[in-house]
């Protein structure tokens, strides 16, 4: 009884000694042979079930976290919105049908579902279609009061504004405003095949690629592409190379402002489904007297956030903020809205963070801020929290799936780690829980923020490997 005494008091002692501040021999080796100053690295270590951290290095620093801040955003929103939030959207009629006919307009009202997929825009006009009505008279009128309208330029970050990592929020985002072009060569024919989905009617292709037989490695940077407005058309124009052992390939790109984008897109569905439609494309409110005809529901909050963290989906990142948002302070939501609701919650856990910058809670942004302490702190607070489950299961496992489907293959790790990745120019970073090779789960957190950062994944692995085999 004494030994186990002793053992329990030894115990508790390790656990409230002062945290390692020098990084581990293999991790402090992997950054050198980069010529990455330690300085650039912030880690912070710690047992879920301890009182203080194993390792904090650097810890304090206020360091950009590139795609680990959807920690933040994620988890607030499971608890702030809850696991099985919804959202909702709606199509409404100015008049009653009659017959196959409405006379009257159709709006289209969305509340900022960042799930709102083709096929799921698809299913809510099929059920508009099987209520009987066919031809509308009136106009297509999209209410997107729901949320603060912006006038951002989706190229700012980077001047990538037709990349879909860039596409902007809306109250009535539809498929993320992307279009899906796929990609093969025809042998036969000798020339590369282009289709689009969803093929719009303002949509045009100039293919101006040449078919060739090199080996398929990095058929992207062999692809080019220019996008150009002429008139009421966008043209996307592709030349360079596709090799016939690419097989077949995609390459998604946001082109439309989403209006249009919704517009063409129910105009395309509505006309496959033996409906037609006269009017014309405008903006407004939901007014007073108009007739409910069809709502659609979101998968719930719990799948959402799945699809965020898995695959670091940026757009639905932002959805889910200003949607914080609204339901803080009331519609329009805004960013800022969704930024000072995380801040209220933040402080009703008693986690104050005062170096802590929220731009637009997806990681996309040069000026977002965070310690490795406090992003550690959170993760450390979310594993006490009733909705855990879900915001573990939604992170990506080592060597499994995800962002992480292709690291540490092999390893020891395999299975092992549900960690969130992060990647800017100039930052990388990794964030979130691993089992070590006893059974014991720890919160691990390592931001870069270094010009040489793209260097640092041996190191952030070296990590990870220090703290298994512990």
């Amino acid at each position: 009884m004494r030994r186990l005494r002793a053992w329990a008091l030894a115990a508790l002692l390790a656990l409230a000694l002062p945290a390692q501040a020098a990084l581990p021999g293999p991790v402090a080796a992997a950054l050198q042979a980069q010529g990455i100053p330690a300085e650039s690295v912030a880690v912070f270590v710690q047992q879920v079930d301890a009182r203080a951290p194993l390792l904090a290095h650097h810890a304090d620093a206020a360091m950009n976290p590139a795609s680990a801040m959807k920690l933040l955003t994620t988890y607030a929103g499971l608890e702030l919105l809850g696991p099985a939030h919804t959202w909702q959207t709606e199509i409404h009629a100015t008049a009653p049908p009659r017959g196959e006919v409405l006379e009257g307009d159709l709006i289209l009202k969305g509340y900022g579902d960042p799930a709102l997929t083709q096929e799921h825009f698809w299913s809510l006009v099929r059920t508009l279609r099987q209520k009987g009505v066919r031809v509308v008279r009136g106009d297509l009128v999209l209410d997107q009061s729901y949320f603060v309208p912006t006038d951002d330029d989706p190229g700012a970050f980077d001047g990538e504004l037709h990349r879909p990592y860039n596409t902007l929020p809306g109250a009535l985002l539809v498929n993320f405003g992307v279009t899906r072009f796929d990609f093969a060569g025809d042998a036969q024919e000798g020339r590369v095949r282009i289709g689009a989905d969803p093929d719009m009617a303002q949509l045009r292709i100039v293919n101006q690629l040449a078919l060739s037989h090199v080996p398929c490695a990095d058929w992207q940077h062999r692809l080019g592409y220019r996008v150009q407005r002429e008139g009421g058309e966008v043209v996307v124009v592709f030349s360079g190379g596709y090799s016939l052992a690419c097989g077949e390939q995609s390459l998604n790109l946001s082109l439309f402002d989403h209006a249009v984008y919704v517009e063409q897109l129910f105009r395309r569905l509505w006309r496959e489904q033996g409906g037609e439609f006269e009017g014309a494309l405008r903006s407004g409110a939901v007014p007073e007297g108009a007739r409910l005809l069809v709502r659609a529901t979101s998968p719930p909050l719990a799948e959402v956030v799945r699809r965020i963290n898995k695959h670091s989906n940026n757009v639905m990142a932002r959805q889910m903020l200003i949607s914080l948002g609204a339901a803080h302070a009331g519609a329009p939501g805004s960013a800022a809205a969704g930024a000072a609701a995380i801040r209220q919650w933040l402080a009703g856990k008693g986690l104050e963070f005062p170096e802590l910058v929220i731009d637009n809670g997806a990681g996309l942004s040069r000026i977002e801020r965070i310690s490795a302490r406090h992003l550690g702190e959170l993760l450390l607070a979310a594993y006490a929290s009733p909705v855990m489950p879900e915001l573990i299961s939604s992170l990506p496992i080592v060597a499994v799936d995800g962002t992480l489907q292709r690291r540490l293959q092999g390893s020891p790790l395999a299975g092992r780690g549900h960690l969130k990745t992060g990647s800017l120019d100039g930052v990388r970073a990794i964030a979130g829980y691993l089992m070590d090779a006893r059974g014991r789960r720890w919160v691990v957190v390592c931001l870069v923020n270094d010009p040489r950062a793209a260097a640092s994944r041996a190191a952030q692995d070296a990590l990870l490997e220090w703290l298994h085999a512990r």
